[in-house]
């Protein structure tokens, strides 16, 4: 679908459905909405407002029935004023696409930029929101449906008649575009059936669209690297485990940073197998590394002037004779030595090796996201992520980056307590603690791999994956993370 902004009048614009929107309780429109009101003959306010008593509340939306020339008129409710948002921008955009995509005979949707008008917020910012909306609005995985649904809509337009506003909202749209499709990509290699995507296929896969120069790493060379923990937890696999590096490097770079996403393409639990019902959804285990190969696409594309290295250790978690067991000792990277005390707690196992490799670059921070414990998911349900670290000021930068990009986390204590748990008889550590405080546990477990260099480690079990739709109407693969570090790598 081409979206894009035009610097013209709403009513210029030939289109199939007009978008315009209202604030809670307001009674007689102004602005662009007030406009299309007198040219249609006062049906928003004589009819939609008064005979039908829409007032407005945050995501409703009232379809007028066919006017002049053709054209259907959506007025979308932006609820309470002092509570509007971006957020709630693109959200309510998303709903908008799929309200028109199922109202039929649509190709052409033209909309007011929600929120530059009244709601005074920055143009660019709006037209942003809206653009991840509509992207997510239309996104679907039907890859192997024998019957795909089509998407009629074929443009979506902003339109905005000032000069001024009309500039700012072409960078927001080109930068939603980016985005946009960043969390879509992500989508697709998490929704995507690990019969198909495996560590040897999402290797290629980052070569073919990192975007970036990318180095894959081979089970001989891993081995000559010393990444022992990584390889332990892939050993049960037919599918042999790659270690991905991805690098964006501008010419003169302000600062270094190094993502790492957690990538068990599977996770059978390993030996220590997972009941069958835990186990329907586990091609989402790779969500961490989804999100860093869509995000280093984004920043070649955004070229910012910070460094940016992606790393993943690709591998899948199964049982078989080769299968690393519980009570094996397994000496990592740094030369820490980890009992492990089970095999499904296997995607810390790789993101220490991950971690030290990471360090070795010599970078500014390190951010690692994984689907890593159901602790955390109990925690904090679908709503929010965990964060932990060893830099409170870098989580908060983080959080507060996060959440202008629209993605909630929340920050889970690290207390020397927590390693209590971890103490091994026979090893510097055990890789689990058992169930109590279990995401705070993983994050003590992942802090030894780390010695001097800031570190961020987001946890998001719960909010990847959803089995049923969220507030941007998104179910399934979410592509959670991908919006906060691009946003935060950038600013």
């Amino acid at each position: 679908m081409k979206v894009e902004v035009k610097n013209k009048s709403i009513l210029d614009i030939p289109a199939d459905v007009i978008v315009v929107n209202l604030f809670e309780g307001v009674k007689n429109p102004k602005g662009v909405t007030g406009i299309i009101d007198k040219e249609y003959d006062n049906l928003i306010s004589e009819y939609v407002i008064k005979k039908e008593h829409f007032s407005g509340k945050y995501g409703e939306i009232y379809q007028l029935p066919v006017v002049k020339s053709g054209v259907k008129i959506f007025v979308a409710g932006l609820g309470k004023q002092e509570d509007f948002d971006y957020v709630k921008i693109r959200n309510l955009s998303s709903k908008i696409i799929k309200t028109a995509m199922l109202s039929g005979n649509v190709k052409k949707v033209v909309s007011i930029l929600h929120g530059a008008g009244i709601a005074g917020l920055c143009p660019k910012g709006c037209a942003q929101m809206i653009t991840e909306g509509v992207l997510s609005g239309i996104y679907s995985f039907d890859k192997y449906k024998s019957k795909k649904k089509e998407n009629s809509i074929k443009e979506f337009i902003i339109a905005e008649i000032d000069k001024e506003k009309y500039n700012k909202a072409k960078l927001g749209v080109a930068r939603g575009l980016i985005v946009g499709e960043a969390v879509n990509r992500a989508r697709d290699l998490i929704n995507e059936s690990s019969q198909y995507l495996y560590p040897e296929t999402l290797a290629e896969y980052a070569c073919k669209n990192s975007g970036t120069e990318t180095k894959v790493y081979n089970k001989k060379q891993v081995k000559e690297m010393g990444m022992n923990a990584f390889l332990a937890v892939g050993q049960g696999s037919v599918h042999e485990p790659k270690f991905i590096h991805m690098s964006y490097k501008p010419e003169k770079p302000k600062r270094k940073i190094a993502i790492i996403g957690k990538g068990i393409t599977f996770d059978s639990g390993g030996l220590d197998i997972k009941p069958p019902s835990s186990m329907l959804t586990m091609r989402d285990d790779m969500s961490g590394a989804a999100a860093v190969i869509s995000v280093m696409r984004a920043i070649s594309e955004i070229k910012p002037d910070v460094e940016v290295h992606g790393i993943i250790a690709a591998c899948e978690n199964m049982p078989s004779g080769s299968s690393y067991k519980p009570g094996d000792v397994i000496i990592a990277k740094n030369g820490t030595s980890i009992e492990i005390d089970n095999t499904d707690a296997e995607g810390r196992v790789t993101l220490a090796d991950a971690l030290v490799y990471a360090e070795e670059i010599g970078v500014n921070v390190i951010i690692d996201i994984a689907t890593l414990t159901g602790a955390c998911m109990v925690a904090l349900g679908t709503v929010a992520s965990g964060i932990m670290g060893n830099n409170n000021k870098k989580i908060s930068d983080f959080i507060t980056t996060a959440y202008k990009a629209g993605e909630r986390f929340w920050q889970l204590p690290m207390y020397e307590e927590y390693g209590e748990s971890l103490k091994s008889d026979i090893a510097d550590t055990k890789n689990t603690g058992g169930r109590m405080g279990g995401s705070s546990t993983a994050g003590i477990f992942l802090s030894k791999f780390v010695k001097n260099t800031p570190w961020i480690h987001l946890d998001i079990a719960g909010t990847a994956f959803l089995d049923k739709p969220n507030a941007e109407g998104i179910k399934n693969a979410t592509g959670i993370g991908v919006r906060s570090l691009i946003e935060y790598i950038c600013n």
